[in-house]
């Protein structure tokens, strides 16, 4: 049986930068939103992880690869970023239409606003707030085909999605070691409107995930490799005789 349900429409968003996390249908990666830059993304036993700064604030930017709308369920540490229930995969969630980039950044608060997402350490992090702190470090997105629709007129509005200016995240210290979390940062302006979308099937066409720590974290579990010191090239005839050490 497929139920009709409210969902949040978002508008395209002008990008051709590459994404990280591949889908067959969506494309997934996190971007730097005081540089406008994808974050650093590592691959590391068959997962894509992405480094990140304590106290940065970031937008999650899906692309849909197909020519029909898909419904995207955006779960980050575990909670679903539009309703901020425990994630799963029959909960609400965006409508991006064929082709459609945009980025998502932040806790929606309501239609109009949403809680900047920014890196911290995972006492401060939302999921710890709430008392879900067990999948700290994850995101994954949940996509969904739309069933064929007949030939029906339906009023949708796609809504203007743009990263408002607003006031950075708070500052957030984090101690070695320490895992990185997705914090509540201050609202924003997000406008988003609803429409409706029924699923081709109650299980997603596919989820695509990305894991998140910091740099110095992913380092240290091997997850970024080390820098290599290069050796010393040795020469059979130097030019010079060196002095000897005292």
């Amino acid at each position: 049986m497929h139920i009709r349900r409210l969902f949040i429409a978002l508008a395209a968003a002008a990008v051709n930068l590459p994404a990280f996390a591949h889908g067959s249908l969506v494309d997934v990666e996190l971007v730097d939103r005081q540089r406008a830059q994808p974050l650093p993304t590592y691959s590391y036993r068959g997962a894509a992880w992405v480094a990140g700064q304590p106290g940065s604030r970031y937008a999650v930017r899906v692309s849909n690869r197909s020519g029909q709308r898909v419904l995207v369920v955006l779960s980050v540490d575990g909670i679903n970023a539009v309703s901020g229930e425990t994630a799963a995969l029959g909960q609400t969630g965006y409508v991006l239409g064929p082709w459609q980039t945009t980025e998502i950044t932040g806790w929606r608060k309501s239609l109009t606003e949403a809680a900047a997402f920014y890196f911290t350490a995972l006492p401060d992090s939302y999921a710890a707030r709430t008392d879900r702190p067990d999948n700290v470090g994850v995101i994954g997105v949940a996509v969904f085909r739309e069933r064929e629709r007949e030939r029906e007129r339906e009023s949708e509005i796609a809504a203007e999605s743009r990263a408002a200016p607003g006031a950075a995240a708070k500052s957030a210290g984090i101690a070695r070691d320490e895992r990185l979390g997705t914090g509540h940062g201050e609202r924003e302006y997000a406008p988003t409107t609803q429409t409706r979308f029924e699923r081709a099937s109650e299980r997603p066409a596919e989820i695509v995930r990305l894991r998140y720590d910091s740099y110095e974290n992913l380092l240290a579990s091997g997850v970024v490799p080390r820098p290599q010191r290069a050796r010393p090239i040795p020469e059979p005839f130097p030019v010079y005789v060196p002095d000897p050490k005292s």
